[in-house]
């Protein structure tokens, strides 16, 4: 058994062969796969690296005592950010949106620019609305989807997940080919609700960043994500928003053009810039 985090690297996708260097982290229960159109986009101008978090896709599962936390991902991801060099933009969705939050502060003399898509640090807003609607449907759906876990009830589990952020029935629409799939994301996702949610750094912390900031919402999102947007939108420096009109939380995968499409324009602006 490894005897530190760094012991593992993650499994890395990548893509073009110059240009400024773009890191990209993909949500709970996926994995670098999800950015594969994006990766195709910006590769022309930019080299791309998209890892697996740990539990993910191909890198290995966290397999210590103690319960994750965000700067074990962060550690996780040391050669990644060695890789990318001396400067890079940093883009996350939901869970590696959180995760680029927190790489953000311990790099942030580094960082051309951060995109975020619904950075789920839901500390944040537990922090500042505990009895909110957003607040309690998270603590809700979390407690829910780790008790079927430990109970060993992965479909289970894995249709409450899916069925949160997607829509009731998401799940039961799913071809069943394609549901082994979501089923092999959902271990990691009781490790990743403990790490965001007690995660210790507070909102003041973001306002020391330096680089712009692109801040994405879909439309129809659930109250929890929208809510640590809300908390984010009032610190993050050189802030943009976009908006995602149709669009829900997992957006970057069922709305990948337009997403894509802002996430390509707000890079080359900040480039040229």
């Amino acid at each position: 058994m490894p005897s530190h985090p760094l012991a593992l690297s993650p499994f890395v996708r990548e893509a073009g062969l110059d240009g400024t260097p773009v890191v990209l982290l993909h949500s709970s229960a996926s994995s670098s796969s999800q950015w594969r159109a994006l990766m195709e986009s910006l590769s022309a101008q930019h080299r791309v690296l998209a890892p697996d978090l740990r539990g993910c896709g191909k890198s290995a599962p966290w397999h210590f005592q103690r319960p994750l936390r965000l700067d074990d991902e962060v550690d996780a991801l040391a050669e990644v950010f060695e890789r990318a060099g001396p400067r890079f933009h940093l883009v996350g969705h939901s869970f590696g949106g959180a995760v680029a939050l927190r790489a953000a502060l311990r790099h942030a003399d580094r960082l051309a620019s951060l995109t975020l898509f619904e950075p789920v640090l839901f500390s944040l807003l537990i922090a500042a609305a505990p009895d909110s609607e957003g607040a309690r449907e998270i603590d809700a759906i979390s407690r829910h989807t780790t008790q079927l876990l430990d109970a060993g009830q992965l479909e289970a589990a894995t249709e409450a997940f899916v069925d949160y952020w997607m829509g009731a029935g998401r799940y039961a629409s799913t071809p069943e080919a394609k549901r082994p799939n979501l089923q092999a994301g959902l271990p990691a996702v009781k490790g990743h609700w403990q790490a965001l949610f007690g995660e210790p750094t507070p909102l003041s912390a973001w306002a020391s960043l330096r680089c712009a900031c692109l801040l994405m919402t879909g439309e129809r999102s659930r109250a929890s994500a929208l809510g640590v947007a809300a908390q984010l939108r009032q610190v993050l420096p050189r802030l943009s928003t976009v908006n995602i009109p149709g669009a829900g939380h997992m957006a970057p995968v069922t709305h990948p053009d337009p997403v894509n499409a802002a996430i390509a324009a707000f890079i080359a602006g900040q480039d040229k810039a």
